[in-house]
């Protein structure tokens, strides 16, 4: 947390302000030394944590729906009367502080106890063993749903990585940098898994899901029994083939030892050669620069990203790179590695002390196939997250749903579709009938500058820009036969979250 969310700002709440001192309704004053937000949304006027709990996003520059606060930087949700993260990627809730208002004059007194979460409401009865198989984004935010909803049957969580589950994109970005600790990426720490009483068990792999016996057979043989479970296994990074016999100096991007492992090669090197110009793969680029090295980017399109974002942006995107000293050999590919050499398709040699591949992922169904459900580029699911197997949830990489926003059956790779995935399948699994609706969302960082994407546009007629890409403050909009599908921006971070609620309520009515 940065010192200047330390430090108090604005008025002293608890000497009173004016209604009017509201601009746009919202003010940042402090109780003490804490930051505290003010909030009037219709009749209401609401006291809470100036900063989200995720990145700490400065709140006042959020959105404000009905009784709902979005933070600007990665979407999360508040609820502005309890204070609680009802949506990824945050799960603190906000501190909440009683509001006492005179006239035209507000006061903000002591802090309110935190709500309690609201208990499902299903008067169905809750499984009495739920089993998660995956401990990324999805396994974690559907066990933490859990526990907040006051599940009390026994949760068990089975991870094949042998680390608490991460918070996965700093491994591409920050921590791989050098810029954040590493007590930054655990989602939550040990302590929480143990008061949770979550069985947690870490580093081993499932071998077989049994849908009729309700059945989970582990590697070893054990076997765990089941009345709900989530299937989470997320995707593996994809790996190609590069001859030469320097496998050990070929390095993915996935895991918390994968990023460990790139880290540790990287001390002594002074080149690295990233093979894809993805999201991961440029977002790697950008933080082994932050470290020092010569990067050389290898990819086989014409533009960068231009497949997602369009040719403008990827235009953009490569020049913010070429800016920051990294080399493009676009049109190529990478013919062979000898850990000291790779050699392309073109005939140019580069050296080069590692490489790291970043050209996308396969969602993993080894499992689900072999369950016997309907898969179709993914494990087919409803819009409440049930797979073809009674008791069985599919969320994450693997999950391919039917999505109100654009009239199709999708599959997102997306860290943050994943979590609230993970929430909407907890709260079914209690009962609960919640559809999953919400619009698609992700972010990537390339050195100082963020890209915002929400919706889900695979094709396109029209992108219609506002602003200056170059500039950095722009907001383009993808659309296709008049209709908008999906917003790109790059610090328009209020325009990209009206457009968001946009997208919600235009499903919502249709």
């Amino acid at each position: 947390m940065s010192d200047d969310q330390n430090t108090p700002a604005g008025p002293d709440l608890t000497q009173g302000v004016a209604i009017a001192d509201l601009l746009d309704g919202k003010l940042v004053g402090h109780v003490g030394d804490r930051a505290v937000l003010l909030v009037k949304t219709g009749d209401d006027i609401f006291a809470v944590d100036a900063f989200c709990t995720h990145y700490h996003g400065p709140l006042a520059e959020g959105l404000v729906t009905g009784t709902t606060i979005r933070c600007p930087w990665h979407h999360a949700c508040f609820d502005l009367r309890s204070g609680e993260a009802t949506c990824a990627p945050a799960f603190a809730p906000l501190d909440v502080w009683q509001v006492e208002r005179t006239g035209d004059r507000i006061v903000v007194r002591d802090k309110r106890s935190a709500a309690p979460s609201s208990a499902a409401s299903s008067p169905a009865p809750r499984p009495r063993t739920i089993v998660i198989v995956g401990a990324g984004a999805a396994g974690f935010a559907a066990a933490e749903m859990l526990c907040r909803r006051g599940y009390d049957g026994r949760l068990t969580m089975i991870g094949q990585e042998a680390s608490l589950p991460v918070d996965r994109p700093n491994l591409s970005k920050d921590y791989l940098a050098g810029s954040a600790p590493e007590d930054w990426l655990p989602l939550r720490s040990e302590d929480f898994y143990r008061d949770s009483e979550i069985g947690l068990r870490l580093g081993q792999q499932v071998a077989a899901i049994d849908p009729d016996a309700r059945a989970v057979t582990l590697a070893d043989g054990e076997t765990l029994v089941f009345d709900a479970l989530l299937l989470a296994t997320g995707a593996a990074p994809v790996r190609l083939p590069i001859p030469g016999g320097a496998d050990d100096r070929i390095f993915t991007l996935r895991s918390q030892a994968d990023c460990r492992a790139i880290i540790d090669a990287a001390a002594t090197a002074r080149r690295v050669l990233v093979v894809g110009a993805s999201f991961i793969g440029l977002e790697v680029a950008a933080s082994l620069r932050t470290r020092g090295l010569d990067v050389h980017v290898v990819a086989p399109e014409a533009r960068p990203m231009e497949r997602v974002l369009g040719a403008a942006m990827g235009d953009f995107v490569r020049a913010l790179h070429e800016q920051h000293g990294v080399v493009f050999h676009l049109g190529d590919t990478v013919v062979r590695y000898d850990g000291r050499r790779a050699t392309l398709k073109s005939g140019v040699a580069i050296d080069a002390d590692l490489v790291v591949e970043g050209v996308g992922v396969k969602p993993r169904l080894d499992l689900a196939e072999r369950a016997g459900l309907v898969l179709d580029r993914g494990v087919v699911v409803d819009q409440f997250l049930r797979t073809s197997a009674p008791g069985i949830y599919a969320a994450g990489d693997i999950a391919r749903w039917p999505d109100p926003h654009s009239g199709a059956h999708i599959r997102v790779e997306h860290w943050v579709v994943a979590q609230r995935q993970g929430q909407v399948a907890a709260l079914n699994m209690l009962g609960e009938k919640t559809a999953f609706d919400a619009v698609p969302f992700f972010w990537s960082q390339h050195y100082d500058v963020p890209i915002n994407y929400v919706g889900h546009a695979e094709e396109w007629d029209e992108i219609v820009v506002e602003g200056s890409i170059a500039g950095k403050d722009c907001l383009l909009r993808y659309r296709k036969g008049g209709r908008q599908l999906a917003v790109a921006s790059i610090f328009r971070d209020l325009a990209s979250l009206t457009e968001e609620a946009g997208l919600e309520q235009a499903a919502h009515r249709a």
